[in-house]
């Protein structure tokens, strides 16, 4: 009997990372629409939908597409431009003077550039800050990824809506364009406390709550940062932003590399959400934050790239590979931040950082399909004791082979099905050469 409602099936090895972390052998994931219909034995759900289309590689894993908590995607744009700094060098006199260069092309096609290595290393939903957000947005739709996405907004001019009141103007134009979308939300997002008043902090958090969105920071990256606040509030940016009233659950920070014990605590009863940067953080050499502490104090942490100017790839598989071996060699303890920890962070507890794992994170009955199957016939990847922990240790980015977001398949066999490839690329040097004056 046919069931036209499933479409799509695919087939493999299923790991559905739901709370048994439940592994199906010889399993398939039926789709209806934007949905999971079904979870079960190939065989059997292949005979039951007879007609639906199958997705599939000899020896593959199916598993839920990875959710990327913290990136900056149209800068992959500047990839390599200024490498081997601090961060606050590398922002103030590399990376700032060239945004201010930024037009809302430039920015579309670097987040086109982003998003299709993003799709080609498993990554399906991606939280995004930077400037021209609505062109970010647009750069989302196109590829087809699920986004959540912010305009920058600090107390200087911006390169985008020129003077503060226009942000807030920007922002509200961007809440009731994708007000209902099914792909792209919505989030407001201060920078950082070094760059916004305590004013300004407070008006964006009145405006998340008003709009019931995330509000998402930069918040102690760096011991710098903290020494600033310091001395300007008599306050670590912990207790700044405690003091104004803004920490809770609907907060995501990004970074938190410098919180003591109390910080990290006071994070914790306020349900704030932590989006972990390891590559960029130690690239920048901002330090080592510390999450096993933070999991043992039930923080939702979630995994992030930042952007390709200081990581320099988007890829999560060797995020999670570092993330991991970080808090070993940090803490002296191979026990501390497992595989199986690591791997929840870059699926369902992504998911949790942006209230969104009744929808995506696992793979479950009624959730969306966004699903990922890798191929696991690789050298790499052989012998295979223990899945888990192959794909946080050995697997790679280049292992996807197919990839589905919202019922969609956007990529199948690698070859991305919403991009020209080779025009995005080409178009992209041309336009980075225009930036920086490099030959790309």
């Amino acid at each position: 009997m046919n069931h036209p409602d499933v479409s799509l099936l695919v087939c493999g090895t299923v790991l559905t990372m739901d709370d048994e972390r439940s592994i199906i052998k010889g399993g398939a994931v039926a789709v209806a629409g934007d949905s999971i219909h079904e979870i079960g034995n190939r065989d059997d759900l292949v005979a039951k939908y007879a007609g639906a289309r199958i997705l599939e590689v000899d020896r593959g894993l199916v598993m839920p597409g990875l959710v990327n908590v913290h990136t900056h995607a149209s800068m992959a744009l500047l990839r390599g431009l200024a490498d081997d700094l601090p961060l606050m060098t590398w922002l103030q006199e590399h990376i700032f003077p060239v945004e201010a260069k930024l037009s809302g092309e430039l920015v579309y096609q670097g987040a086109l550039l982003s998003a299709m290595e993003m799709i080609k290393s498993g990554t399906t939903s991606f939280c995004d800050m930077y400037l021209f957000a609505k062109d970010v947005a647009r750069a989302a739709e196109k590829s087809g990824m699920r986004a959540w996405i912010g305009e920058v907004l600090y107390d200087f001019p911006s390169p985008n809506y020129g003077e503060l009141n226009q942000g807030f103007i920007y922002l509200d134009e961007m809440f009731d364009r994708y007000e209902n979308h099914p792909l792209v939300t919505v989030t407001v997002d201060p920078h950082a406390v070094y760059t916004c008043s305590p004013d300004l902090l407070v008006r964006l958090k009145e405006k998340a709550v008003d709009r019931g969105s995330r509000y998402v920071v930069h918040l102690s990256e760096t011991t710098s940062e903290v020494q600033g606040a310091l001395k300007q509030f008599g306050k670590t940016p912990v207790q700044h932003l405690e003091g104004l009233g803004l920490l809770d659950h609907s907060v995501l920070a990004a970074h938190c590399v410098v919180v003591n014990a109390e910080e990290i605590a006071l994070l914790a009863e306020r349900g704030v959400k932590i989006a972990h940067c390891p590559e960029s953080n130690m690239k920048l050499a901002s330090g080592v934050a510390p999450i096993a502490a933070m999991r043992s104090a039930l923080l939702d942490v979630g995994l992030g790239t930042d952007g390709a100017a200081s990581n320099n790839d988007v890829d999560m598989f060797g995020e999670m590979d570092m993330a991991a071996k970080l808090q070993k060699v940090h803490t002296l303890d191979p026990t501390a931040l497992p595989a199986a920890d690591v791997l929840q962070m870059a699926t369902l507890g992504g998911a949790r950082c942006l209230a969104a794992e009744q929808m995506i994170g696992s793979l479950a009955v009624g959730k969306k399909a966004d699903i990922i199957v890798l191929d696991l016939d690789q050298p790499h990847l052989t012998p295979m004791y223990n899945v888990t922990s192959h794909l946080v240790y050995a697997a790679r980015g280049g292992d996807v082979v197919h990839s589905v977001i919202d019922g969609r398949i956007i990529m199948e066999n690698r070859r991305l099905l919403s991009m020209d490839e080779v025009e995005v690329l080409a178009h992209c040097r041309e336009l980075a050469h225009k930036l920086t004056g490099r030959t790309c």
